[in-house]
Formats: C-alpha cells, sequence, structure tokens
C-alpha cells in the first residue's frame, strides 16, 4: 500500500529501533532520563535557543506555548487554517481560555500588515492581544514555506507591541531542507518554537517545545503535567528523536522531490487541477473535478489501487510524502490516479 495520507504514518527504521533499544533511561518527571535530557539540549542548540522540553505530541507543544504566554481572557493571532485552529479540538480556548483571532492567509502566509491591523487597541473597552504564532511550513497551505522576510516584518511589528510570537514549526525542518538557511534563522524571532519528530523526521512519537527563557519552559513544564504530559522512563522515545536529528534532515530533500515529481505526473491527468509551482515541500494539495462519485468513493477507489490519500475539503485532497515513499511509489500512485479517473 503506498500511503500518502500524511508523513505521520512513517515507521521507525530498523536503526532507529535499535537506538531506542539501547537507550539509557531515567524518570524524566524528575529530570533524570538522561536521554531526554540530551534530546532538549540537542534540539535547543541546534535552534539557537537554551531550553527544551520534551512532549508527546506536537498539539501539546502548541497549547503549552499558549498557556505559558497567554491569560484567560485574551486573544492569539493566527491564521485562518492554521494547525492551531483546525487541528487541535478548541484546545486553546477550553485549556488556556484564550480566543483566537483568525487572519486568511495566501495559502497560509500572512503579513505583517495583516498582523498589525488584527491586534487590538489598548483601551479598556478591547480584549488585549497577548500572542502572534505563525506555521512553517504551513500544512493547509500546502507544505507552503514562510519567507524569512515575512517573518521579520512581523516579529517588528511584534516588538513595536511588546507581543511576543510563538512558532509552529512542527515542518519547520522541511523549509529549512528547502531553503537550506539554518533553523536560528527561522527560530530567533520567536520567543518559543514547538517542532515535531514524528512527522518527516520518522520519529513514532514526540515533539519538542524550545526557548531562550527558563521561565517560560519550567511553566510549560507545570501545565505539562497538568495536561497529562508527563513521561517517566521517555528515554526510549528520544532515543528516536536523537537519532532522526542526527541522521534524517538531509533526507527531507529525498521527500520534497518526490512530492514535485508526483504533482508533475498528476497535471498531466484531465480531470486533476493543480499548480506545481506550489508545491514547495512534501505536501500536495490538488482538486479532482470527478462529478460522478464522492470524496469518499475516489478515496475508496483509490485505495483498491493501492493508494491512499486525505480530503482536504469540497474537490480538493491532500497526498504528503515521507521516508517510507521511493520514487518507484510515485510512479506507481500516479498510474493508479490515471487509471482510477479513467474509469
Amino acid at each position: 500500500m503506498i500511503d500518502l495520507r500524511s508523513d505521520t504514518v512513517t515507521t521507525p527504521t530498523e536503526d532507529m529501533r535499535k537506538a531506542m533499544a539501547r537507550a539509557e533511561v531515567g524518570d524524566d518527571v524528575y529530570g533524570e532520563d538522561p536521554t531526554v535530557n540530551r534530546l532538549q539540549e540537542t534540539a535547543a542548540t541546534m535552534l539557537g535557543k537554551r531550553f527544551g522540553l520534551f512532549v508527546p505530541s506536537g498539539t501539546m507543544a502548541n497549547q503549552l506555548a499558549i498557556r505559558a504566554q497567554t491569560q484567560p481572557g485574551q486573544e492569539v493571532i493566527v491564521e485562518s487554517k492554521s494547525h492551531i485552529v483546525r487541528y487541535e479540538q478548541g484546545a486553546a480556548g477550553a485549556l488556556a481560555g484564550v480566543q483566537l483571532h483568525w487572519v486568511t492567509g495566501e495559502r497560509g502566509i500572512i503579513t505583517a500588515e495583516q498582523v498589525e491591523a488584527a491586534i487590538r487597541p489598548n483601551d479598556p473597552h478591547s480584549i488585549s492581544t497577548a500572542l502572534i504564532c505563525l506555521e512553517n511550513t504551513h500544512n493547509a497551505g500546502g507544505g507552503t514555506i514562510y519567507p524569512l522576510s515575512t517573518i521579520e516584518r512581523i516579529r517588528a511589528v511584534a516588538v513595536k507591541h511588546g507581543i511576543p510570537m510563538h512558532l509552529d514549526g512542527a515542518r519547520l525542518f522541511n523549509a529549512v531542507a528547502a531553503t537550506t538557511l539554518p533553523p536560528t534563522a527561522y527560530a530567533q524571532h520567536f520567543e518559543t518554537v514547538s517542532l515535531c519528530l514524528s512527522k518527516g523526521l520518522g520519529a513514532p512519537v514526540g515533539s519538542l517545545l524550545l526557548s531562550n527563557d527558563q521561565r517560560l519552559i519550567d511553566r510549560a513544564r507545570r501545565f505539562r503535567r497538568m495536561y497529562g504530559g508527563a513521561m517517566r522512563q521517555a528515554g526510549i522515545l528520544a532515543a528516536a528523536g536523537i537519532y532522526a536529528l542526527e541522521r534524517h534532515l538531509a533526507r527531507l530533500k529525498t521527500d520534497h522531490d518526490h512530492a514535485k515529481k508526483l504533482a508533475r505526473l498528476l497535471q498531466q491527468i484531465p480531470s486533476i487541477q493543480i499548480a506545481p509551482q506550489h508545491v514547495e515541500t512534501n505536501i500536495v494539495i490538488f482538486d479532482i473535478t470527478d462529478q460522478q462519485r464522492t470524496p469518499a468513493q475516489l478515496i475508496a477507489a483509490l485505495k483498491e489501487q493501492g493508494v491512499l490519500i486525505n480530503s482536504v475539503g469540497g474537490t480538493s485532497y491532500r497526498a504528503v510524502t515521507h521516508l517510507n515513499i521511493g520514487e518507484q511509489n510515485i510512479d506507481d500512485a500516479a498510474a493508479a490516479f490515471a487509471r482510477v479517473l479513467a474509469s
């Protein structure tokens, strides 16, 4: 089965499994798991931060960042199709007591002018803006890379108004692989950064929250416990993250090449509408103009041909390349699309 539903479906390589089996462990709630500590230090150093916190998921990392930097009744500026809006079950309101101010971007990218317009006035009648969140790469935007110049302009607005910034960097290393910019170039503009290990990097589970502010990380650690995310001998999982950071970064470019090839092949199918130039990393979003079948029926037909994809609303679909997908899989998947859509 060619599974293009997400890069979250990756499975650990044999060598990663060996690294997990050999991991030295302790009780991380007491701060005594040496492998977790090494992972936190390694990731923090890579992003130019001083402190890190290992957590079970990217959603938890984002929500800890929001909770640690806001107060109930405040507002957080986010892009309208961001992961925080679409895929985190309303956690910002339920757990942090904040509301989200949606700003609609172009393929997930918002501008400094939009951010400044969204910041609430400082008066007794208005809710206060507490945090600005960006997502790089932007999942629902199609793996879009946030231009560094845009981040810099948004940062200038944030500094002007005294508002901290959080980066949902679940796929930050995809942006790094595509641009060859160092991760610190992006991370330096944010008080907190989340980083996912279980997507393109191929670890089975886990994310990190990173910051230069010890107080913020200590506060997030307390909320991690509250949210049920404190783990004990988590070094077994952290070892997979270390392995991924040390060995799986360079190969992300291969995923991008596969995604771009898939986009070019899909463009040749008459009933598929796609803009290959918009495929910047490992996510391919396209439309299928098949009026005879529902999205569920199309997905079922592709599954019968050995290909798994996701519908993302209306006539739009998403395919994501990852380390378990080879070049031959791309050719076979495109051929399956052609067969299904010709029937």
